[in-house]
């Protein structure tokens, strides 16, 4: 069975599906790893130390001769169609984004899972690359507000006199959004968020920021995500926010709802109260930003002075860790549908290496798009068995 990691092509993605680190745990599964000369340069990751873990290194013609295929970005129409039927692709396959890409990978009989849909429980936990990716995403707004806010984040005692820390505002309080408070507490800010779940109020006192209470109804939706807000309490909320996000002097925003359009949380009303030098960091920009007004890869300044950084690749920013950690989520998806190789022991055959596409298995099930030469909506896994109670 050979496992193909080709070059990302999409413009800015810096990342890379597999790192040499964890070569191993496929190859000792008995998976031949092929990596296209070149993927993990900008990941810090040389053909040569892909060598030196156990793969191989490929060039023209390496997607027709994969089993597997591991990439960050979905493959392109044209690299679904030179794969062979039954293949398998892991990649983050928005349903909304990527149609083109999961219609060709139906087309040509491809089992294309998406790690934008492994289900949020327990069991999927290593496999969240939506979660790692997240993490990588905070941490990076943390340091961009930093970097672009003319203030000192720390509290710093001094001979001219004692220079007062910088006060933080983060909304959201998902993964990214907790990992941006934790940085900013490291820097030395004073940090406050805010988030439509009530529950996600001690996690916020976990990273040392002070949660702020809207008398508002909470917006709990499922997999611990935030549920779509009506424009009329989405307005509420602005209003009510309006004077924390003022007297803030970095402001990062974080909401999003799953295959949705990111929701509006700060307007240019809102940015015409904040004082100018003011920093807003919208890690949403590329669906459709939570500010008004920003641009994803671009700062914007106001004519009052605050500037606006959209996030565009964010993750791709810290390149090295964030294909690390996505590589652990790939091969821990990967090894879950492994059907390992083993011997030939008493009277039965050897056993041959093998993907096990389980559709009982409610992480397959939930992640896999396409199967069979066909898209699919996945269907709730059967119930299990009943049994008679022994007598």
């Amino acid at each position: 069975m050979r496992v193909c990691v080709p070059k990302e092509i999409r413009e800015g993605e810096k990342r890379v599906a597999l790192v040499p680190d964890v070569i191993n745990k496929l190859t000792k599964l008995g998976y031949e790893v092929v990596i296209e000369s070149g993927a993990g340069v900008a990941a810090q990751a040389s053909d040569a130390q892909y060598v030196a873990a156990g793969a191989s290194i490929g060039n023209n013609g390496l997607l027709a001769s994969a089993d597997v295929v591991l990439s960050v970005q979905p493959l392109t129409p044209a690299q679904m169609a030179t794969l062979k039927k039954g293949a398998v692709t892991i990649s983050f396959l928005s349903p909304t984004t990527a149609i083109d890409s999961i219609e060709a990978a139906a087309s040509a009989g491809v089992t294309a899972l998406s790690l934008e849909l492994v289900p949020r429980i327990s069991r999927a936990q290593s496999m969240d690359a939506l979660s790692s990716q997240a993490l990588c995403a905070g941490y990076r707004a943390a340091l961009v507000g930093a970097e672009l806010s003319p203030r000192f984040f720390p509290l710093l005692m001094t001979a001219a006199g004692t220079v007062t820390p910088a006060q933080v505002l983060v909304l959201g309080a998902g993964v990214a959004g907790l990992q941006a408070m934790a940085t900013a507490r490291r820097l030395g800010a004073v940090v406050s968020a805010y988030d439509v779940r009530p529950a996600s109020a001690d996690e916020v006192r976990s990273m040392g920021a002070t949660f702020i209470q809207l008398e508002l109804e909470a917006l709990e939706g499922a997999g611990g995500y935030a549920r779509e807000m009506t424009e009329e309490r989405a307005a509420k909320q602005r209003e009510l926010l309006t004077p924390y996000i003022a007297k803030s002097h970095v402001v990062i925003t974080t909401a999003a709802v799953p295959g949705r359009t990111a929701p509006r949380l700060v307007t240019q009303a809102m940015i015409d109260a904040m004082e100018p030098g003011t920093i807003i960091v919208d890690l949403a920009a590329e669906t459709g930003g939570n500010v008004e007004g920003s641009k994803p890869g671009e700062i914007v300044e106001t004519a009052g002075g605050v500037r606006i950084w959209g996030g565009k690749d964010v993750p791709s920013q810290i390149s090295f860790h964030a294909s690390s950690l996505y590589s652990r989520n790939v091969v821990n998806l990967l090894t879950l549908m492994t059907k390992a190789a083993a011997p030939a022991k008493d009277d039965k055959p050897a056993q041959e290496l093998a993907i096990a596409i389980d559709f009982n298995d409610e992480i397959i099930n939930g992640a896999a798009v396409t199967h069979n030469g066909a898209r699919r909506t996945p269907e709730p896994a059967p119930a299990p068995a009943q049994t008679k109670a022994a007598q």
